[in-house]
């Protein structure tokens, strides 16, 4: 890990987006001696999608967002306004593209090919936020307990030990557990369950308190933030960026870092760039005084809902909702979170949520599943760090550091032609 600025010619560097990506790379880019500005269109405290999220790193998560049964399942469940997956119809060329490349993309060679560099990088983001607690003061409360993925059935209890073979294979610890088992590990809730896989290695925090404190950091280490910022456009010349045109005027750099998430696309458009991108529209619930608290996180796997101890408080978060870039809130989507909490943990009931307003965040979706990470071919000195779907806190700190390596001209220390952002450009 590095924790020392390397010596060598600073560059100064602008990073559009103050998400967890756009933090991530600002403080790694930093560690190297890089001057750093982070230029943002939403006031500092606006809790977007790093904040509300369910707080979790999980290298289990090795499977991408495109695999094989996720169109069918996807198909079954929109009929569904609750269900944990529903697309807004509408008439939309982005989304007719998004989908059939979704589609194309949702096979079990996609699969293996991106899976081992999936776990790669949740273990190495996972031994940054182990750093990061402790330079922090464990201010962030990361804890590494594991993750629970509870079965309701049989059959998905059998369909997620298959997911533990595969985990095993690559290395990735993970046991099946019976009901009982289960119950034995983590006592302090009860759960109507079959059973669940139990994967060690996965961790949770508390993603409001990990990003103050990754602005502390960042504050401390000199990076500078322009927030209240709109982008307007881009300056070029040739293959360079000349200037980022704002509401607060031009911002000049020897390098530009897109990470505006689910925006990203329209501003790499204006470029003439293809970044496909869908928002898909989450949401969490958080309990100040929960009837129990577990002491690990967990996924209520029929329901895709993550359950998420946050200190004396209980967050359950989930569903997407692909409707483009509006942040209205369904009723339907939360009610559907509501009635799963139940069915997985008796103790509580939807009574419990009443007067519990419900946070929501746009997540970036690429339609393969996987993040656009790297240099654009078309410009020298711009890139991207964006697309990470659910993934985004997880692989935060990992696609910070990387990003910082592509800055300062070094090798990746992982192969990155699986998130290359120039992989969509010649195919419509």
């Amino acid at each position: 890990m590095e924790t020392m600025r390397a010596p060598f010619a600073s560059k100064t560097i602008v990073i559009v987006g103050g998400g967890v990506i756009g933090l991530s790379t600002a403080y790694y880019a930093s560690l190297r001696g890089h001057q750093v500005t982070v230029v943002d269109r939403n006031e500092r405290d606006h809790l977007g999608c790093s904040f509300g999220n369910a707080g979790m790193v999980v290298p289990s998560h090795f499977v991408p967002l495109a695999a094989p049964g996720m169109v069918a399942r996807g198909l079954k469940w929109m009929w569904n306004p609750e269900s944990p997956f529903y697309i807004k119809p509408r008439l939309s060329w982005d989304l007719l593209s998004w989908g059939l490349r979704f589609c194309r993309a949702s096979t079990s060679a996609h699969v293996q090919r991106c899976a081992p560099l999936l776990r790669d990088l949740h273990l190495e983001s996972r031994e940054c936020f182990e750093e990061l607690s402790g330079l922090a003061g464990d201010s962030f409360g990361f804890e590494k307990r594991g993750l629970l993925m509870l079965c309701k059935t049989w059959h998905t209890l059998e369909e997620e030990a298959k997911t533990a073979d595969e985990a095993a294979l690559l290395g990735i610890p993970a046991k099946v557990l019976s009901a009982k088992e289960t119950a034995q590990l983590d006592p302090n809730v009860r759960m109507d369950i079959a059973g669940s896989v139990y994967f060690p290695k996965d961790c949770h925090l508390t993603p409001l308190r990990f990003m103050q404190a990754l602005h502390r950091l960042l504050e401390a280490s000199g990076v500078h933030f322009e927030w209240s910022t709109d982008i307007l456009a881009w300056r070029k010349k040739q293959n360079r960026i000349q200037a980022l045109e704002t509401s607060r005027g031009d911002f000049v750099a020897d390098e530009y870092v897109l990470c505006g998430g689910s925006w990203s696309q329209a501003m790499a458009a204006q470029l003439g760039l293809n970044l496909p991108m869908q928002a898909g529209k989450g949401y969490s619930l958080t309990l100040p005084n929960p009837r129990q608290l577990p002491s690990i996180c967990s996924i209520l796997t029929e329901a895709r809902l993550a359950a998420t101890p946050m200190g004396n408080t209980l967050r359950f978060g989930g569903t997407m909702e692909i409707s483009g870039l509006n942040e209205d809130v369904d009723p339907a989507r939360v009610r559907g979170i509501v009635k799963s909490v139940p069915q997985y943990f008796p103790e509580f009931s939807t009574e419990d949520f009443q007067g519990i307003a419900p946070w929501h965040g746009l997540r970036p979706c690429s339609p393969d599943g996987m993040p656009y990470v790297g240099r654009f071919g078309q410009f020298k000195n711009l890139s991207t760090a964006t697309g990470h779907a659910m993934m985004g806190l997880s692989l935060g700190p990992v696609t910070g550091k990387l990003m910082a390596q592509i800055l300062s001209d070094e090798p990746a220390m992982i192969d990155l032609s699986l998130v290359n952002p120039d992989r969509y450009a010649s195919w419509i």
